[in-house]
């Protein structure tokens, strides 16, 4: 976990944000206070890596709505949201917009802590799953058009002979263009080619 991610507390009782604060600068997180999710919406564009506790019930902006806000602007953070019981069909309505997690009220302080550590585990996975749909779309656009289409085609499972064909070239001339988009995506295996090209795929559809 990143010793520089942070945890942005978001709830409209002083109380509770004070007593979060200590309990997670208690156990050595950085954290941010915000008395709303307007406030934070306002202040806050880019968040880096942390994930955000809110609470699903405050004035103005509430918990489901913050996260639809954050969704449309793109902030895809993790977020943890806490609930009183009546709320409960609140926070379900919260994880199926993108929350992480809820918390019941009251809640240990000890839960509480593992499911912020959980969230900001989730944040690292996927700024480390996006640098690497990066750099993976940075080596596909390195590659020229017929050796694009050869990958499309190994993709598709297709021999190097029926690739062939399909393209009017040589076997031969097949082997080198595959050759060459092994290099260029430094791919180590034809297996790790195509979870490669389907990784892209599948970011891009989503």
């Amino acid at each position: 976990m990143s010793s520089g991610a942070v945890v942005y507390v978001v709830d409209d009782d002083l109380g509770v944000r004070k007593a979060l604060a200590f309990l997670l600068v208690s156990a050595g997180l950085n954290v941010r206070l915000y008395e709303s999710a307007t406030s934070f919406l306002k202040e806050v564009t880019d968040p880096g890596r942390c994930c955000i506790v809110t609470d699903v019930r405050m004035p103005g902006i509430d918990g489901l709505e913050f996260i639809r806000r954050l969704n449309e602007r793109g902030i895809n953070v993790p977020v943890v949201v806490v609930t009183g019981h009546a709320d409960i069909p609140l926070a379900v309505e919260a994880m199926k917009a993108g929350a992480v997690d809820f918390l019941e009220k009251p809640f240990r302080e000890d839960r509480f802590l593992e499911v912020v550590r959980f969230a900001l585990v989730c944040d690292e996975r996927s700024v480390r799953r996006s640098q690497e749909l990066l750099r993976t779309q940075a080596r596909l656009q390195s590659l020229s058009q017929r050796e694009r289409q050869v990958l499309d085609r190994l993709v598709e499972g297709k021999a190097n002979k029926v690739i062939a064909h399909e393209l009017n070239i040589s076997i031969r001339t097949v082997e080198i263009h595959r050759s060459n988009v092994m290099a260029k995506m430094e791919a180590r295996s034809l297996s790790e080619l195509i979870r490669m090209a389907l990784f892209v795929e599948a970011a891009t559809i989503n």
